[in-house]
């Protein structure tokens, strides 16, 4: 059975799968009632995903998503390699043993050759963050991979490529997904530049890419997982600024899931920073978020160490989520007297 959705914005924690006791009191000193997952092929089953919901749910915590990191970003599936069916196959496992665990959602993201960065840099105060440089980019990483050279892939592929590609894949697993109950939210390319080592990033890298891939995959299923940061990378490159696309994806329904976080400036070189230290005023992105009714989870993404204990930083950027969550219904309830 999925659980019940509530109304409203949700705050939730990246959590991980087997969490300490440590783990489950920090999480409940928050005050943060859902939680984020994920795990690997090694584990990912029905059974994986059901024992993790009981547990969870056993410390009055809800599994909101769980992801899996053999079927995202997987270059067999937006390059149509060898193994492409077999990885798809394993997708539409992935899809029902969620659905069968209860669990009613899923991040998945179509980057050929993995996420880039370049040498973490310091934000403010000397925190170290993570950065890219367009100048200085080598290589993408995803899971225990690296993706250099001039060509990837051993060529350049086209854009005509990239989106048969989607089509067949978006169209082939987007039925199981309404049969599962299990809503995908896909996750921005990062960064959004328009091709790295030749694949182009011309889907998930702009606001018409989006559009055009939610009419295609045309299932109350599919949607968005909107990276802010992601977004504010691209700047101008999006097409649309982040309010806008909040306003426009969010009041179709098709905003599942939201990865809270800023950056210093946009590209050609960027570096993220604390939730409230960025170019982009996040007040306004919460605003647009509750001005459409959003009901999805809202996480901290990518954070700066701060302190030199990562659970410092998160503890900050969710307080800074919650009080925007409350300024928001706050003046929302306002307006609607």
């Amino acid at each position: 059975m999925m659980p019940t959705i509530d109304a409203g914005i949700k705050v939730a924690y990246q959590a991980p799968p087997e969490p300490t006791d440590e783990d489950l009191a920090f999480i409940k000193q928050l005050g943060v009632e859902w939680v984020v997952l994920w795990t690997n092929e090694k584990k990912s089953s029905y059974e994986y995903y059901a024992s993790r919901r009981k547990l969870y749910e056993s410390h009055g915590i809800r599994v909101y998503g769980f992801g899996n990191s053999d079927v995202h970003n997987q270059d067999a599936i937006v390059l149509n390699l060898e193994n492409r069916n077999a990885k798809v196959e394993q997708y539409k496992r992935h899809l029902r043993d969620l659905g069968k665990a209860g669990i009613p959602y899923t991040t998945y993201a179509h980057m050929a050759n993995g996420i880039w960065s370049t040498e973490r840099e310091a934000t403010r105060g000397g925190a170290s963050a993570r950065a890219f440089d367009l100048e200085k980019a080598t290589a993408g990483h995803w899971a225990g991979r690296a993706y250099s050279g001039e060509y990837s892939h051993g060529r350049r592929y086209t854009q005509e490529e990239i989106w048969d590609n989607f089509r067949s894949f978006i169209r082939e697993v987007a039925p199981v997904a309404e049969e599962a109950g299990v809503r995908i939210g896909i996750h921005p390319d990062d960064p959004p530049v328009s091709e790295l080592a030749g694949i182009p990033r011309c889907i998930f890298s702009n606001y018409a890419g989006y559009k055009q891939a939610l009419e295609i995959a045309d299932s109350p299923n599919v949607g968005m997982c909107l990276c802010v940061g992601c977004w504010l990378e691209g700047g101008p490159l999006m097409g649309k600024d982040v309010v806008t696309t909040i306003r426009d994806f969010g009041k179709a329904k098709k905003i599942f899931k939201v990865h809270f976080r800023n950056v210093e400036h946009p590209l050609p070189h960027f570096v993220e920073t604390f939730v409230d230290g960025g170019y982009m005023d996040m007040t306004k992105v919460m605003g647009a978020l509750r001005e459409v009714d959003f009901d999805g989870v809202v996480i901290p993404d990518h954070i700066p160490m701060m302190g030199n204990d990562p659970r410092i930083g998160t503890a900050y950027s969710i307080a800074y989520i919650k009080a925007l969550v409350n300024q928001a219904n706050m003046e929302h309830a306002a307006d609607t007297k």
